[in-house]
């Protein structure tokens, strides 16, 4: 069975930090491609931060310069470290392993960023 487990999320103030974590189970972690996914109260969701098999890391725009993925394969891990953080980076914040056709999803954490 496929378990992505996030943990992290909490209320923080504008321009404080937060580290995200997303620990997987059930598959290979090192072969998939990793992706961090929010979504705000009646918005859809979107991708914030992508890594692949190799390394590879890739951010939305809105992000670029404050949030970075990171992996560690030896733990099947992945994280976001999120800097500076605005009001409008509240969201609930999912990770996703791909590989192929083959999708799997956590069950979210909550970012509050809020004075």
């Amino acid at each position: 069975q496929v378990q992505l487990v996030e943990s992290g999320g909490g209320l923080v103030q504008p321009g404080g930090s937060l580290r995200l974590s997303c620990a997987s189970s059930g598959i290979i972690f090192s072969i998939y491609s990793m992706g961090w996914y929010r979504q705000a109260p009646g918005k859809q969701r979107e991708l914030v931060a992508g890594i692949t098999s190799g390394g590879s890391t890739n951010y939305a725009d809105s992000v670029k310069g404050r949030f970075t993925i990171s992996r560690d394969n030896a733990k099947n891990t992945v994280y976001l470290q999120m800097n500076s953080l605005k009001p409008e980076d509240t969201a609930v914040y999912y990770c996703k392993a791909t590989r192929f056709a083959k999708s799997y999803w956590g069950q979210g954490t909550q970012v509050t960023v809020s004075s």
